[in-house]
């Protein structure tokens, strides 16, 4: 990493291509075609690192809500779709995907330009991910099975029953996803759906629309019949709270906060609708004694500082052992301040700018109120004198357990480092969270590392590493981090409904 000052580099200009494409007239994909909202109304999208309007995009109301949930509706019930066989889902999800890896570069100059991260990560982990996550799912399409099995049902002499249950497609989908990863979320919701034979609605964050709009395009080019995927950009107090309040989506699928995710939990009751969420964490990483310092120095900055530290996963509590407290703070705060800030598409930035104004608000009004409890900022700290959203690397001491910066999600570049002395004493204060979505071990030892992972009240537990996923490994959370799994054979659990059959034969 190179030295960082406060000088933030220009945006470079974006190419050709992706800009005619964020100057294109703002629509909605309903039913396959690219539709005006009836409103005309229209939403701003900025790039964080100039905090400039790069486009306009349409805002979805009521009645395009309705046309987007009618037009699944009829894909699901009837049509190609409802007539297509699991092996030709199967190959248009893969066509998709190939879709995907033509256009990646594209895809990534996109997603840095409207998210602020830099474009060489999301070329390496997000574009990449979305194409394997749809190719992963694609297998799915063919695999979904059923079981049979004996009954011993009483009341009928002599009678013989043969009896099965059928995996069957929950319906019409509507998937709301965060800002934070906006194409590599779009594939983790839209991918298992479409194999299990659903219909969408996909609506991105107001944010970041971008990606998800130029994904709709290579939906349309990968031949999806009419219908089957819908893309409505709007605001989530209107049209996410439409999706989710109406009678004719089956299951709302969502990952963000735990606050949004509790409100959308409970207006989805009123309709009874199948319900699954991802949502906030504050993953603790618990440095043993004996770990190497080197490697958790950058295992502790990766799991923080990357993607800015807008990561549900993001290893925000750092617990490590008194015996080498010091030494692991003293090289995280090393690396902390040799990141060079700068707007994503610049080639040297290893740091882009947080999503928006807002929430780099957020993030710096954490800092403070860490200070003002006692907390001691031994690196970063501040924001930029910059137009866009950056704020540095920072790492806090002297923090307690009492804190805001340790019990809240602060979702930004933000560490709070803790002394401990032993297992029971960690385990307790790595436990002592609302969230539990993911958590680290760092060590050499691994009979105190399994000792340790039964005792993680988390959805994943990483050894040596952090913020690591796999398409075929389960993610989700416990506690207020969620409900469901997302990904592997899990996922399906999501998106099918089980149907008993009993016949008399």
């Amino acid at each position: 990493m190179n030295a960082s000052s406060n000088a933030i580099a220009a945006q470079p200009n974006p190419s050709n291509k992706v800009r005619d494409f964020v100057a294109r007239k703002p629509r909605l994909l309903i039913n396959g075609e690219w539709v005006d909202s009836r409103s005309g109304k229209t939403i701003a999208v900025f790039d964080p690192a100039t905090g400039r309007e790069i486009a306009q995009v349409a805002d979805a109301g009521k009645e395009e809500v309705d046309r987007a949930v009618a037009a699944a509706r009829a894909a699901f019930e009837s049509g190609p779709w409802a007539d297509m066989t699991p092996a030709a889902r199967e190959a248009i999800l893969w066509k998709l995907s190939d879709l995907i890896e033509r256009d990646a570069a594209e895809l990534a100059e996109l997603e840095s330009l409207n998210n602020g991260k830099t474009r060489f990560m999301a070329s390496i982990i997000d574009v990449p991910g979305a194409r394997d996550w749809f190719r992963y799912m694609a297998g799915w399409a063919t695999k979904i099975e059923g079981t049979t099995m004996q009954t011993s049902i009483g009341g009928i002499p002599g009678a013989k029953f043969h009896t099965y249950v059928a995996r069957e497609a929950v319906g019409v989908v509507a998937q709301i996803v965060p800002w934070n990863f906006p194409l590599a979320m779009a594939a983790w919701k839209l991918a298992p759906a479409l194999a299990a034979g659903c219909t969408c609605i996909l609506k991105p964050a107001e944010q970041t629309p971008l990606s998800a709009l130029r994904l709709g395009e290579l939906i349309v080019e990968a031949g999806f019949p009419p219908g089957v995927v819908n893309i409505l950009t709007g605001l989530g107090e209107t049209t996410g709270a439409a999706l989710v309040a109406h009678p004719g989506v089956d299951k709302i699928a969502f990952t963000g906060s735990t606050e949004v995710g509790k409100i959308i939990n409970k207006s989805a009751t009123d309709t009874m609708k199948r319900v699954s969420l991802e949502l906030g964490g504050k993953s603790p990483m618990i440095v043993l004694p004996d770990a190497d310092v080197g490697a958790a120095v950058g295992g502790a900055a990766m799991a923080i500082f990357f993607n800015s530290g807008q990561v549900c996963t993001a290893g925000s509590r750092l617990y490590i052992h008194s015996k080498i407290f010091d030494k692991v703070v003293e090289g995280l705060c090393g690396a902390a301040s040799s990141i060079r800030l700068g707007p994503g598409l610049e080639q040297a930035t290893e740091m882009g700018p947080l999503v928006s104004k807002e929430q780099q608000e957020r993030v710096l009004s954490y800092i403070e109120s860490g200070k003002k409890e006692g907390a001691t900022v031994v690196a970063g700290g501040e924001a930029v004198s910059h137009p866009g959203y950056f704020v540095k690397p920072t790492v806090l001491v002297n923090c307690n357990p009492r804190m805001r910066v340790v019990r809240e999600e602060i979702f930004g570049p933000v560490v709070a480092a803790q002394r401990y002395d032993d297992l029971d004493e960690v385990v307790k204060a790595a436990n002592d969270s609302p969230f539990g979505l993911s958590a680290s071990i760092w060590t050499n030892n691994l009979s105190a590392a399994h000792r340790l992972i039964p005792r993680i009240k988390a959805g994943t537990v990483w050894v040596n590493c952090h913020n690591l996923v796999d398409p075929n490994m389960p993610f989700g959370g416990f506690k207020s981090s969620g409900v469901g799994r997302e990904h592997g054979r899990a996922v399906l659990d999501l998106y099918t409904e089980l149907k008993s059959v009993c016949m008399l034969v």
